[in-house]
């Protein structure tokens, strides 16, 4: 077994001895996410939350290279779904994406959010997002290979493999393995608060740099670090929108990807 495929490659895994700067955006972060989440009424920000949801949608289907507008994804969501099997392929995802991040927003209001890194908790939210698709969704085509990808299954089989961009992902046989460490890696119980906070990019960037699924990675990994926003104290009731900052970047709207495996 070469050294690429041993679990260690994802090391550094996390920030370790933070800089002071960043330690002092850390508490800032968790100051304001603590100020937003107190100011409203429960009641007010669950209906603020059902509206950043659809952006959180909006914009991680923008990060896919999909433009779904906010009015398209409210109509599916109360199923009005467009004729035109693309668009309406990009509908479903976009429902999908709203119902699995409402489950999750629920599961922690209701204190049975599991840890969002762990195998069990990715492995259902890949699943969720898939539950509905079909067929034409789950459809893996390549040059020279074709197969139906199963919700919530890791990457198996050598017609996994793949490349992303000049990236080359674990060996399909070699996912699991790399999933356990991550898990351990990034076991919440395990983290103080700051860590938690700066666990969430790290944890997000690995779980990608892996490409655990055949495909709806990125996704998953949003979806991840949203769970993930709830556990580090920061959620704010649902009130972030992680994949907008992602799309938006700091200075430009390439930065996510570029700094993507």
């Amino acid at each position: 077994m070469t050294t690429s495929e041993t679990p260690d490659r994802i090391e550094p895994a996390l920030l370790e001895d933070a800089p002071a700067n960043i330690m002092d955006v850390v508490a800032e972060l968790a100051a304001r996410a603590a100020k937003l989440g107190s100011v409203l009424h429960p009641r007010t920000a669950s209906n603020l939350a059902d509206l950043v949801r659809i952006m959180n949608t909006y914009y991680s289907n923008l990060i896919e290279g999909h433009h779904t507008r906010p009015r398209d994804i409210e109509r599916a969501l109360s199923g009005e779904l467009d004729s035109d099997q693309k668009r309406r392929d990009l509908q479903l995802e976009a429902k999908a994406h709203v119902r699995v991040q409402a489950e999750v927003d629920r599961k922690f209001a209701e204190g049975k959010l599991p840890d969002p890194t762990s195998s069990e908790f990715i492995r259902f939210l890949h699943r969720e997002f898939y539950r509905d698709a079909p067929e034409s969704m789950l459809l893996i085509k390549a040059t020279d290979r074709e197969f139906l990808m199963q919700p919530g299954e890791w990457r198996s089989r050598p017609e996994h493999d793949v490349q992303v961009g000049q990236h080359l992902p674990p060996s399909s046989d070699r996912v699991p393995d790399f999933m356990h460490h991550f898990e351990r890696r990034y076991r919440q119980e395990t983290l103080g608060t700051g860590s938690r906070i700066l666990a969430i990019p790290a944890a997000h960037h690995r779980l990608n740099y892996i490409h655990p699924f055949p495909d709806g990675n990125g996704r998953v990994s949003r979806l991840m670090s949203h769970a993930m926003a709830h556990t580090a104290g920061i959620g704010a009731h649902g009130l972030w929108s992680v994949s907008r900052g992602l799309a938006r970047g700091l200075e430009s709207r390439t930065e996510y990807k570029s700094m993507m495996p």
